[in-house]
């Protein structure tokens, strides 16, 4: 019922579909940050401060582990604070740290059985699903 209401006000207003499409991407820019972004920024900086605090203890080992933990730390913090800006290159960068947490989780998940690594892995694999959206990525600038 609402697609015949959408295709009678673009009748009535005589705008094409490229023109319709363009009104409604300049008015999701214009809606600001959604709910589900910020929520994941927060998610995203906690892993990220655990993983940091992990690695400065050992955690990881002594050798080259230790410091590109982390870089990579370093770059999704930079990266989270470019999304709360919604800027294209932070929401690149959260998006393929999403993907990177996830893998990891399933991959220690494999390894270990513990279940824990899988119901993180599948939440934020939504969290990534969520970042692909369209509605999201119109929002970016």
């Amino acid at each position: 019922m609402s697609d015949e209401n959408d295709v009678r006000s673009e009748e009535t207003t005589g705008l094409s579909e490229e023109q319709a499409r363009e009104v409604r991407r300049l008015q999701a820019r214009a809606g600001g940050m959604l709910p589900g972004i910020a929520g994941i920024a927060m998610f995203m900086i906690f892993m990220t401060m655990l993983n940091a605090f992990a690695a400065l203890n050992g955690t990881y080992g002594t050798k080259g582990a230790k410091y590109s933990v982390l870089a990579i730390c370093t770059l999704l913090a930079v990266g989270i604070f470019g999304l709360l800006r919604l800027r294209k290159w932070g929401w690149a960068i959260v998006t393929a740290g999403c993907l990177l947490l996830s893998s990891g989780d399933f991959y220690f998940f494999e390894r270990s059985k513990s279940g824990f690594f899988l119901i993180r892995a599948l939440l934020v694999l939504v969290f990534f699903m969520y970042l692909v959206r369209t509605e999201v990525r119109d929002r970016l600038r």
